[in-house]
């Protein structure tokens, strides 16, 4: 019995570990594919000094930004566009970028 629950534990402890590497990959290819050709590699390096350093941002903030974006509370032509591209990965982005 105490085998069976150390290998189930076990388990469950290296399926969690592969969820979260799984959500940092789907975080960093929508990063990739939508925002780091504007903010650069992992949000640190921005083409534009106007343009936001993203790395090691608040996550929270992040997603409320993203989110604010895609509602038009905030206005910019091209991040409006931009973030529908990462739509249901908000936080995965956020998360990505937190990390960084």
């Amino acid at each position: 019995m105490n085998k069976l629950i150390i290998a189930l534990s076990s388990s469950v402890i290296l399926a969690l570990s592969l969820g979260n590497t799984v959500m940092a990959d789907v975080g960093e290819d929508a990063y990739n594919s939508a925002c780091a050709s504007c903010h650069g590699a992992k949000g640190g390096t921005p083409i534009l000094p106007t343009y936001p350093k993203l790395q090691g941002q608040n996550a929270a903030y992040t997603v409320k930004q993203i989110k604010d974006f895609q509602s038009g509370v905030r206005k910019d032509p091209t991040m409006n566009a931009l973030v529908n591209l990462i739509i249901g990965k908000e936080q995965a982005v956020a998360d990505y970028l937190a990390a960084q």
